[in-house]
Formats: structure tokens, sequence, C-alpha cells
């Protein structure tokens, strides 16, 4: 899902609504004292998206859920595309990543472990971040958290600025990335009710009446010598899990002057 704003002024709306902690934005004062809250607002737009999926949560249905009108929440928040933005940094700010001058781990690769590890659970918890377009995120405090946290990790290893930005939006990239796909298997089986494992096996007969050995000498090599054996989850979190760990390997091989380091 993405969402189309270009003009100034919205754009400026949505900043003052992810900042509204630091002032950006208030709640409505004209009339009646106000009922509702943006934080109620977005929890309960997430709660519906976490049940239903993203489609589920438009302004009407968060209404509903709310106990008030439609046309309320529009007084509080511009429309879905605004929502969505809140929704999707309110998820990030959940991750409670260390900020400046907060205990952490004392490691590096544990650091970069902790924001994998957080970055996933959040995909898992609310599969429907995975119908949100990362490529132009919300500028909200959970999306800066994330890029500071990383950031800080790089500098710390002495990394020059440009070395530091490209390995910290890499490690993003890459744990964001798998993290969706981990959310969209949860999303087709809770929509499927079918199981990835079940999936696959509907499909056994593919190996027997489709596969040409000649034409995949190497795919066939490898499940012969029990590359594939693993279930598709397990295949999923190896795979993961080794590029991550030859990221950070690289990343070390330069911070140590190592020759082959690039």
């Amino acid at each position: 899902m993405t969402a189309e704003r270009t003009g100034a002024d919205d754009v400026d709306r949505t900043l003052a609504l992810l900042w509204r902690a630091r002032g950006g934005a208030t709640e409505p004062t004209r009339g009646r004292r106000p009922t509702l809250t943006i934080e109620r607002i977005v929890a309960a737009a997430v709660a519906v998206a976490d049940a239903d999926g993203l489609a589920a949560a438009s302004m009407h249905r968060v209404a509903k859920e709310l106990g008030a009108g439609t046309m309320t929440l529009y007084t509080y928040v511009p429309g879905k595309a605004e929502l969505v933005d809140l929704m999707v940094d309110d998820v990030l700010v959940g991750r409670r990543l260390p900020g400046p001058g907060e205990p952490r781990p004392a490691d590096w690769r544990e650091q970069v472990a902790l924001y994998a590890q957080r970055t996933r659970e959040a995909y898992r918890a609310h599969p429907w971040l995975c119908e949100v377009s990362r490529v132009r995120p919300p500028l909200g405090p959970g999306q800066l958290a994330g890029q500071e946290y990383l950031l800080s990790i790089m500098d710390e290893l002495g990394l020059p600025p440009r070395q530091a930005a490209a390995a910290a939006n890499g490690i993003g990239t890459y744990v964001d990335a798998n993290a969706a796909l981990g959310a969209e298997n949860t999303r087709l089986e809770r929509s499927t009710g079918q199981s990835t494992e079940a999936w696959w096996h509907q499909r056994s007969t593919f190996w027997e009446n489709y596969f040409v050995v000649d034409a995949h000498p190497a795919m066939n090599r490898i499940w012969l010598g029990g590359g594939f054996d693993a279930s598709a989850k397990a295949q999923g979190d190896q795979a993961y899990e080794f590029g991550l760990d030859r990221m950070l390997d690289g990343i070390q091989a330069l911070v140590s002057g190592d020759p082959d380091g690039r």
C-alpha cells in the first residue's frame, strides 16, 4: 500500500501528527471537550489491522470500534493515509530500541541482533506491515529511532560517515525485507487457513511430473545432499541467519583492516 501526498500542507500536517508529543499537533479545541485522542484512534486502528488486515482499518471501521462517528475521526486525523503512517510509526516505536545513553548489549553484533529480533517481532505481531511500502517511510519517532540505533552502532565501530550510513542502511534493509517476508507468510496462513508446509505438500507431484533434472543439476545435487531437508520455516530462518551473519562478517573484516574487506 502506498499513499500519494505531494502537497507541502499535507506533509506538514502528517509530520505534526507524528511528532505531536513534541508539540507538533494538539487535539481539537473547538466545541465540546474531545472524547477521543489520537493515541486511542491509532491503537484501535492497529487492533483492527492486526485482526482483519490493513484494508479493514478504514476510518469508518475504526470510528465504529471507538463508538464515534466517522466524521469525528477526521477532526483528529485527515484521512486513511495519515492514519496508516501513524500506525506504522506507533509499531516501530514499540520496538523500544535503546536510545543515546541508554543501556544496550556490549558487543556490537549483539546490538544488531537486538534490532533484528525486535523488528522481526514487530512484523510477526502486526503482519499487515508487509502491506505498507517502506520506500518513503513516515518520518516519525519510531522510524528515526531505528535509524539512529543502527547508525550509532556503525559510528562506534569507527567507520567513515559514508560507510557507516551504507552499513546501517544495508542491515536495516535486509532485516526489514526478511521480516516482511515472514509477516506475509503469517498473513497468507491466516487468510487461507493453510500453512506453508501444507501448501508445499499439496504441490509434491510437481517434482515427479514437471521437474527436469538436466535443466536444474545444481538444485538436484543440493536436494540429494539434504540441502532442502528442513521445513520451509526452518530453511527461511537458516537463510536469514546465514545472510545476516555474512553481512556482519564483512563489516567486521572492514573494521579490522582485512585486505579482502570491501
